[in-house]
């Protein structure tokens, strides 16, 4: 055997191991992948079930908030009324008036009962997009590692196959985090993205 046969050999078994490491981590990566977009994809669908559910609450509130001041109306209405009207009609006002008092309490506590379902709905909006920024994350830094592999499989650069190795721990710990629940959430970087 001729020496340039055998760093023709060498070259050729070092290139291949190299297709099969990028190709394994393609792999994991794609799986885990798939993996956080389904979780992603229904924290998605609860977002937007939060959000609408907030928006209907807070329909909710401006329609008893305008119950409220409907009834407030009638009542000052009612109240400077009744002084002039004759002693016979006095008991109809008053009971008039008690009804309205009542109906006036009843939506004011009716609209804070609603107030405070749309406030918890806004908090839960604001957890669920704290993972799904962390999913977000993750997607970004994934894709930036198949670039990077896809490239050294091209080149078939080792050090560009470690290097893809840093966005995928970054891609593969958000990812985590995000399935896990788990309180990682680099809120600088995602402000600076929104």
């Amino acid at each position: 055997m001729e020496p340039t046969e055998l760093i023709s050999d060498d070259a050729a078994s070092s290139n291949d191991a190299l297709n099969r490491k990028v190709a394994l981590t393609v792999a994991l990566l794609a799986s885990f992948m798939g993996v956080c977009k389904i979780k992603d994809d229904n924290i998605n669908q609860a977002m937007q079930q939060a959000q609408a559910d907030k928006i209907d609450h807070w329909g909710f509130y401006q329609a008893r908030n305008q119950r409220q001041e409907n009834a407030h109306i009638a009542l000052l209405q009612l109240r400077l009324a009744a002084p002039a009207r004759p002693a016979a009609e006095q008991a109809g006002y008053q009971k008039a008036i008690e009804e309205l008092e009542k109906l006036e309490a009843d939506q004011a506590k009716k609209k804070q009962d609603v107030q405070k379902q749309a406030r918890d709905d806004q908090a839960n909006y604001d957890a669920l997009n704290y993972r799904d920024d962390q999913f977000d994350l993750s997607d970004a830094a994934l894709a930036l590692s198949l670039s990077m592999l896809a490239i050294t499989t091209l080149t078939r650069q080792r050090w560009l196959y470690r290097a893809a190795l840093v966005p995928t721990a970054f891609g593969v710990f958000y990812g985590a985090a995000g399935l896990f629940g788990l309180p990682f959430h680099p809120t600088w970087l995602t402000n600076l993205l929104s």
